[in-house]
């Protein structure tokens, strides 16, 4: 993977997000504008969003990427299929699903992969990033959850949901590098607030960045 160089070339790296409970369709429309202007990868929005993101984004290149069983990942897998399935009808590119920690914890692997299993046949090939929250999860539980991950089928494994006060770290960039192969894409989120700490998570193994702020680092 090429690294940039200046901030700028960043943006094909950036998921632009904006998942906060409270965002009108005003904020989506400035949020795929900003999008489209500044050419990050994709934006990142909740599923009552998909559908407008896609309409306004439908002749770029700029990809919609949709949420499931977030932030928390505790609700049932028929309803982590179901958001699935949605965000896909509705123009979804990529959706992102959050583990169900609490069964991973308990040693329920068979579990956690067969629900994994689901819902990336729930999105019917297309791009399945499985979001771990890192603060949950101690350093043998994030590799043993990154190797289901890989096992089931899906594309990406994601570092932190971003809500919480939870980031990923440079650390745990590097471990799940490590234990996913030098392919498998990894997805770090919350806490990138400069040109600097973007690039060394890159550095570090990232293959994606899911940024808030996005349009002050490649203009700084």
């Amino acid at each position: 993977m090429l690294l940039p160089t200046v901030p700028a070339d960043l943006a094909r790296f950036i998921d632009h997000t904006l998942l906060v409970a409270d965002a009108t369709a005003a904020d989506i429309e400035k949020l795929c504008a900003e999008a489209r202007e500044h050419r990050f990868f994709g934006v990142c929005v909740n599923g009552c969003w998909v559908a407008t993101a896609y309409h306004l984004l439908e002749d770029t290149e700029v990809k919609v990427v949709g949420v499931a069983g977030f932030p928390l990942g505790a609700m049932t897998s028929d309803a982590k299929r179901f958001e699935v399935e949605a965000a896909v009808d509705d123009g979804a590119h990529e959706v992102e699903v959050v583990l169900n920690h609490a069964r991973l914890k308990m040693g329920d692997d068979r579990f956690v992969l067969r629900e994994i299993i689901d819902v990336v046949e729930s999105a019917d090939e297309h791009t399945v990033k499985i979001i771990l929250e890192p603060s949950l999860l101690t350093d043998a539980e994030k590799i043993r959850a990154a190797h289901l991950i890989v096992e089931s089928g899906a594309q990406f494994l994601q570092i932190a949901t971003g809500f919480d006060a939870s980031s990923a770290t440079i650390a745990d960039v590097k471990l799940l590098r490590q234990t996913v192969g030098p392919v498998f894409g990894i997805k770090a989120a919350g806490g990138i607030n400069d040109w600097s700490a973007a690039r060394a998570m890159l550095e570090a193994g990232a293959t994606r960045l899911g940024i808030a702020n996005g349009i002050a680092i490649v203009q700084s």
